[in-house]
């Protein structure tokens, strides 16, 4: 296998079927242009055959890829984006096969797999412990991770509820007055949360879920005096809490419960950054082993190529 990463620069392979190349090309090879695009090579092809020319790691790899999306065609699997780029981390991360069990979370609309080596420690931390803090820039798949998570708890019966819960104090702009009730005056600062779910499960069954308290959506001040059990509880921008709302917060977790925390540091609301509940929790914290912690940084970033450069930019910025 190394002999021939290091010595092949040009590589041709041939597809055993050709029903199901549309599919695995994409419509006017759009599948294979994100696959060129992603591994830096070039794709050509002829009927079922397919010449891929590059340097040699990435030769190997977009072979390896190109199979293991045949295979999933074979089973009936559409090619998508979001198949080839899972299928390129599983590879680039060398997660082998039977591994793969434990590091993916399947949804009703679809599989879900880390695709950094920073999201992989965050599945990992998922899966043992009770407690997550995650940590990062906008787009490196923490609330949406998160999400899926629950997601996948309560379809699998493992808890009965999900609570989606947000400080409710964004630039200023206090919950009190703002119209309608409270499901409508929280909506807004729950956006990117309702959006995940969106895509995780069928729209109506989001939309079901809620309205009978399955999946339950409340600002921060509303856990005070309760105990959380058999639920997955998710915190976003947990940098906009107070010390005092996020020990209130985290002493909620009751039996058969999981709690994720979800900020960005650097986007901090608050009059001062002191008052900060995450930046508190993170110090103070830090050392019960039984609490994980992942920090999401820019190469972790998943929602589009240029969302990296833009952090890089006000990253470099601030420095200066």
């Amino acid at each position: 296998m190394s002999d021939l990463i290091n010595k092949v620069d040009n590589l041709e392979i041939e597809l055993d079927d050709n029903t199901i190349l549309s599919n695995l090309f994409g419509v006017n090879d759009s599948n294979l242009q994100i696959i060129e695009k992603i591994n830096d090579v070039s794709i050509q092809y002829r009927g079922n055959k397919i010449k891929i020319s590059g340097n040699k790691k990435s030769i190997f790899e977009t072979k390896k890829t190109i199979l293991d999306l045949f295979k999933e065609a074979k089973k009936g699997a559409e090619i998508d984006e979001d198949k080839i780029r899972d299928s390129k981390s599983l590879i680039t991360m060398n997660i082998k096969e039977e591994k793969q069990m434990d590091l993916f979370i399947q949804t009703k609309k679809r599989k879900i797999v880390p695709r950094t080596e920073n999201q992989n420690i965050y599945f990992k931390l998922l899966n043992s412990k009770n407690i997550v803090f995650a940590v990062g820039p906008a787009g490196t798949g923490k609330t949406y991770i998160a999400v899926a998570k629950a997601v996948s708890a309560l379809q699998e019966g493992r808890v009965n509820k999900i609570i989606l819960s947000r400080p409710a104090v964004e630039a200023g702009e206090k919950l009190g007055f703002l119209p309608g009730d409270l499901k409508e005056k929280v909506d807004p600062f729950l956006r990117p949360i309702y959006d995940a779910l969106y895509s995780m499960l069928p729209f109506e069954q989001v939309e079901k879920k809620i309205l009978n308290n399955t999946i339950e959506i409340a600002p921060i001040a509303f856990m005070r005096g309760r105990t959380l059990e058999d639920c997955f509880i998710i915190l976003d921008e947990a940098q906009n809490t107070t010390r005092t709302q996020m020990k209130m917060f985290l002493t909620r977790l009751g039996k058969n419960s999981q709690m994720v925390v979800v900020g960005d540091v650097t986007q901090i609301d608050l009059v001062s950054e002191k008052e900060s509940g995450l930046m508190d929790a993170l110090k103070k914290l830090k050392k019960i082993n039984d609490i994980g912690f992942i920090e999401l940084v820019e190469k972790d970033v998943v929602r589009h190529d240029l969302v990296k450069k833009i952090i890089n930019a006000y990253d470099k910025d601030s420095k200066s």
